[in-house]
C-alpha cells in the first residue's frame, strides 16, 4: 500500500564545509540546485499533493538564491522549513533574511563526544546563538549525541531553558565501515546509544517518538532472526541537488525533475520498494516542513 507523500526534503547544495565524520548524506557533489530545476520540481511535487518542503544541504545558506527558493515554494502554496548548520556571521545574516518566511528553522549541533567523533565544531551554545538571531516562530535545536555525561546534560538544560527553542535529540548513526574504523562493534554502539538515552531521560522529558526511534535503530542494526528489513513507509520524498527525485535518499530508483509529468506522478504514487536502513531512518526523522510535526521534541525535566 502506498504512503501518500506529504513533504519533500530538498538538497539545495551538493557540498558542505562542515563535513561531519558521521555524516549520513546520501549524495555529495559540487554545485547548487538551479532555480529552473527547482521550480519544475515544486510544480510536480505540488501536483502529487506535497504540502511542504524542507530545504537542506549541504548548507542551504550557501545557496546564492535562498530567498528566491523560499518564495517560490510559497507561490506553490507550500510551507517551508530549513535545516542548517549556520554559525558564521555571513551564514546567519542570509538565514535571518528569510527567517520570517519559514514555518520552522532547525539548527544542527553536536554533543562533545559527537564533535570529537565527527571532527566538527557545531556546539549547542553556538546553535542557540544562531536561533536567537532569527525571527522564525518555531526554532529547533537538533543535537546529535554520543558519549554524554551528566555535566554536559546539565549545561544543555541551562542553555535551552528560557531560550525560546525546542530541542530534539538524535544518536550518532554509524555504518558498519565506520564502526570497524572506530574499533567498535554493533553491540558496543547500541549500548552507548542506550546509556546516552538514559542520561538524557534524567534531564529531559524524552518523547515516546524518540524512544520508539531507538527501538527501530536497534531492530535495523540487529534484525530479529536475521530477518529482512521493512519496506520504506516514509511520507517524505527526497530531491537531490542535481534534480533527481527519490522516495528514499538512499534508494536506487529515481526520476528526473525534467521527466514527463505523468512519469513523475506515477513515481510518487507507486509504493516505494526501498528497504529501510539506519542511515535513511535518521534522515527521515529530521524535522519536516509541516509546522505541527514536532512530536520528537523534548523539554527540560
Amino acid at each position: 500500500m502506498s504512503t501518500h507523500v506529504r513533504t519533500a526534503l530538498i538538497s539545495t547544495a551538493g557540498h558542505c564545509k562542515v563535513a561531519c565524520g558521521f555524516c549520513f548524506r546520501a549524495d555529495r557533489a559540487h554545485g547548487f540546485l538551479d532555480t529552473a530545476t527547482y521550480t519544475r520540481t515544486l510544480s510536480r511535487l505540488r501536483e502529487a499533493g506535497v504540502e511542504g518542503v524542507c530545504l537542506s544541504g549541504g548548507e542551504p545558506t550557501h545557496h546564492p538564491r535562498l530567498r528566491q527558493l523560499v518564495r517560490l515554494a510559497h507561490q506553490f502554496g507550500m510551507a517551508v522549513s530549513v535545516v542548517t548548520s549556520a554559525r558564521t556571521a555571513a551564514e546567519v545574516t542570509v538565514l535571518s533574511r528569510v527567517a520570517r518566511l519559514l514555518a520552522n528553522v532547525t539548527v544542527s549541533a553536536d554533543s562533545q563526544g559527537a564533535m570529537a567523533l565527527g571532527r566538527t565544531t557545531r556546539t549547542a551554545a553556538s546553535g542557540i546563538d544562531t536561533l536567537r538571531a532569527l525571527g522564525t516562530g518555531t526554532k529547533i535545536l537538533h543535537v546529535t549525541c554520543w558519549d554524554l555525561d551528566d555535566e554536559e546534560c546539565r549545561e544543555l538544560v541551562g542553555l535551552v531553558s528560557g531560550a525560546g527553542v525546542e530541542v530534539q535529540f538524535s544518536p550518532v548513526v554509524l555504518d558498519e565501515r565506520t564502526l570497524r574504523r572506530e574499533g567498535g562493534s554493533v553491540q558496543d554502539y547500541l549500548v552507548r546509544q542506550q546509556l546516552d538515552a538514559e542520561l538524557l531521560g534524567r534531564h529531559f522529558d524524552l518523547s515516546d517518538r524518540y524512544r520508539a526511534y531507538l527501538g527501530e535503530l536497534r531492530e535495523l542494526q540487529l534484525p530479529a532472526g536475521g530477518g529482512e528489513r521493512w519496506q520504506c513507509r516514509s511520507a517524505t520524498a527526497y530531491v537531490s541537488a542535481d534534480g533527481r527525485i527519490r522516495r528514499c535518499p538512499y534508494g536506487q530508483a529515481s526520476v528526473s525533475a525534467h521527466a514527463p509529468r505523468a512519469a513523475i506522478g506515477q513515481f510518487l504514487t507507486t509504493p516505494a520498494q526501498d528497504r529501510v536502513t539506519p542511515d535513511c531512518a535518521a534522515i527521515c526523522r529530521r524535522p519536516s516542513a509541516a509546522p505541527d510535526d514536532r512530536s520528537a521534541s523534548c523539554t527540560a525535566a
